[in-house]
């Protein structure tokens, strides 16, 4: 009969690590601990036990663990902050819309480009809040954009440690929180503006608050996790819900309660989750069009559109409206990669998130057949069902997603692989002295430097001796835990510390070299030069070429342009930005604050990156900026952004990010003209004025009707046309 509360309990405590094994004999009870006699003596007394908290942590972890844990925060935000403004606006595309949210209110809301809401990024507004808010109180920088995007990433260190210490130990925390910070994806994008980094906290989040959940059945948690992946909803759409079939399934089994108030929780789980997302998207679309700037990488104005479509199922099957193109579906090869269950490993995407992923799998197969055995309710696997559930499903997706994918994107897998990292090398630890445990752990570290030995070959030139200390390192490492049984108390930890040293090595170097360059651009990719590039246009049937690389498709050459054909005729602006997006053209002014050397092309920005404006071109559009609504307009979002950043004055971006929105129409850009709204219009830029690819495009018409009808005007190396002044 079942009772009241159906529950397992659980025999090691809500906050003990893990041992799936016999129950271990409990303590004999402590005496009581005999009363105060007298009250602490004053408010510095009274701190003195929060204090003592802070930095011992629980009283059952080790006197170590809470200073190893603050040593580790430290660290991670020193490693991320040094040299963070040589990225410059990083991508200005979205410090474009940093800086307009800054100034308008209106713009915050809805995420515009620009503080006279034209149009809006092509995705929700809530990854740039923090942004935005730090810009209004330290001004437009590069730190005030991307200091609190290096807090979020420390913030996702301490929450993937909390979410497996908790169960596991501190040494499995510590360990996940490393692997995490070292992974050389989570050093670019926590350094970087775009919505990513928001993403992969709230991600941690969800699964931290699920697994609180499976350990007692309380409705509050699980309905925190609804409001977390809810809100990771208006960082990146639907990307946040990947991991929510595995999440779902492991508490609709495992959970400590009856099922009937599994699925109650689960239905509370989704009404919080759709409360915490659709209040925004609620407002934006019962919004007057008429009245709100257009919704950025739609073709209707609606953001529901954009949500399925472009960011939507379009991602997954290669069929985005108004994008430049869908990937390579079925195993096929398209300018996005080549698709498969190797994807995460090929040339493009292995050095970035790889290095541990082969021991995660391992660790993670090890730990459920560590755990066979375990009750239902068995708190510490379902712990471990979640982040590895999460994991493989992301990767999942990944691998066989045919529309655009950047290298970048797999950040997301960070926090579960890290999880998944420091739990399986936990629980298999402790029953290291049982043979198939001691071979599981030598099989992760064989893999593991094996992996690393490739990853480090893949760029020869990088650190050449690396590569064999890892490999050799590793293996040494491997056949000592092979007979750990055997071994002494100093030389079993001396073997675990190298291999643990063998296995980080490689991503630590690959993190250092990200760390130590700036990054610009609308693709970006971790590690030293010559590793992750891609081919520019051209490759892969790929219209053109281009200097400077661009699109990813996958072994397509090895340096700024790879090897595609085309020459520089490909998309105009000088082609797309090559790896750290320094290709063709810049943020404004080039180098320094801006980031990276600016490249040629004068005033026409690239699809992927924005132009570099020069002293006469910013002198030109910022006279007499305040007198009109825009100061200019430009093809393409990444070319209005660098003149946007560059003057401090709201530029129109015709056509959104890839110039292929229709908006505005020619007929309200015309009205505009006519009422003195804008000033200039910037030739070039976006992919190149046309639009959707035709002459008949919204962008190329507009184009067409400036050139034909309004006086050009030079400044530096750029060219614009003064829609005061009619041609004649």
């Amino acid at each position: 009969m079942t009772t009241h509360h159906d529950r397992t309990p659980d025999t090691a405590g809500a906050d003990a690590p893990a041992t799936w094994g016999p129950p271990p004999t409990p303590p004999p009870a402590a005496p009581p601990t005999p009363p105060m006699t007298e009250p602490p003596a004053g408010p510095a007394a009274g701190d003195r036990p929060l204090l003592r908290r802070l930095w011992r942590g629980r009283p059952e972890d080790p006197r170590w663990a809470r200073p190893a844990l603050l040593a580790l925060l430290l660290v991670t935000a020193l490693l991320y902050l040094w040299n963070l403004s040589a990225s410059g606006y990083a991508n200005s595309f979205y410090s474009a819309a940093v800086q307009a949210g800054s100034r308008s209110w209106k713009a915050f809301f809805f995420g515009s480009l620009d503080a006279a809401n034209a149009i809006t990024v092509d995705k929700p507004s809530a990854f740039l809040w923090p942004m935005e808010l730090s810009v209004r109180i330290f001004g437009l920088n590069s730190w005030a954009i991307l200091t609190p995007q290096v807090l979020m990433g420390v913030g996702t260190v301490a929450v993937v440690h909390a979410g497996v210490r908790r169960r596991f130990g501190a040494p499995a925390g510590l360990l996940a929180g490393a692997v995490l910070a070292l992974t050389p994806v989570a050093a670019l994008m926590f350094r970087f503006d775009n919505p990513d980094a928001m993403l992969a906290l709230l991600m941690a989040l969800t699964v931290c608050f699920t697994t609180r959940a499976l350990e007692d059945g309380r409705t509050k948690w699980l309905v925190w996790a609804g409001a977390a992946v809810g809100f990771a909803f208006l960082a990146k759409t639907l990307q946040a819900f990947l991991i929510l079939p595995p999440l779902a399934v492991v508490y609709a089994v495992c959970a400590p309660v009856r099922v009937r108030r599994r699925f109650a929780q689960l239905g509370l789980a989704a009404v919080a989750m759709v409360v915490a997302g659709g209040w925004w998207v609620a407002v934006v679309e019962l919004w007057p069009a008429s009245s709100r700037p257009y919704i950025g990488g739609s073709q209707n104005n609606s953001f529901l559109e954009l949500t399925f479509g472009y960011n939507g199922l379009g991602r997954l099957n290669g069929e985005e409206t108004g994008s430049v193109g869908g990937g390579g579906g079925g195993g096929g090869t398209g300018q996005w990669g080549e698709t498969g269950w190797d994807r995460m490993f090929d040339s493009e995407i292995g050095g970035q998130i790889s290095w541990l992923l082969p021991a995660a799998l391992i660790l993670l197969a090890g730990a459920l057949v560590l755990t066979r055995r375990a009750a239902r309710t068995d708190a510490a696997r379902a712990t471990l069902l979640a982040w590895g559930g999460s994991l493989v499903m992301t990767m999942a997706v990944f691998s066989y997603m045919a529309g655009i994918f950047h290298q970048y994107y797999t950040v997301a897998l960070a926090p579960y692989l890290a999880a998944v990292v420091g739990i399986g090398a936990a629980a298999l630890w402790g029953r290291r002295r049982e043979p198939w445990a001691a071979l599981v752990l030598a099989a992760a570290c064989t893999a593991t430097a094996a992996w690393g030995y490739v990853l480090l070959n893949r760029t020869p030139d990088y650190l050449p001796w690396l590569k064999w200390l890892v490999l050799v390192g590793g293996l040494v490492a491997a056949l000592g835990l092979v007979f750990t049984g055997r071994l002494t108390r100093r030389l079993t930890f001396a073997t675990a510390a190298l291999g643990l040293a063998a296995a980080l090595a490689g991503p630590t170097a690959y993190t250092l070299s990200t760390l130590a360059e700036g990054h610009t651009g609308s693709i970006v990719t971790a590690g030293p030069s010559g590793t992750s590039m891609t081919g520019g246009p051209g490759g892969d049937g790929m219209p053109g070429g281009g200097q400077g690389g661009g699109v990813p498709g996958r072994n397509q050459g090895n340096g700024p342009g790879g090897n595609a054909p085309g020459g520089t005729g490909g998309f105009p602006g000088g082609g797309l930005p090559g790896r750290n997006g320094t290709g063709t053209g810049q943020s404004p002014r080039g180098g320094g604050e801006s980031g990276g050397p600016g490249g040629a092309g004068g005033g026409m920005g690239g699809l992927l990156d924005g132009a570099e404006v020069d002293a006469e071109a910013e002198k030109l559009l910022a006279a007499d900026a305040d007198d009109y609504t825009w100061a200019a307009a430009a093809i393409g979002a990444q070319n209005a952004a660098s003149y946007q950043l560059a003057t401090g004055a709201p530029v129109m971006a015709i056509g959104g990010f890839n110039g292929t929105d229709p908006a505005p129409t020619p007929a309200q850009f015309k009205k505009y003209v006519a009422e003195g709204k804008i000033h200039y219009f910037v030739s070039g830029g976006g992919t190149g004025g046309m639009g959707d690819g035709s002459d008949s495009g919204t962008s190329a018409r507009i184009t067409s009707w400036v050139e034909a009808n309004f006086t050009k005007v030079t400044a530096g190396s750029a060219t614009f046309y003064d829609l005061t002044r009619p041609a004649g």
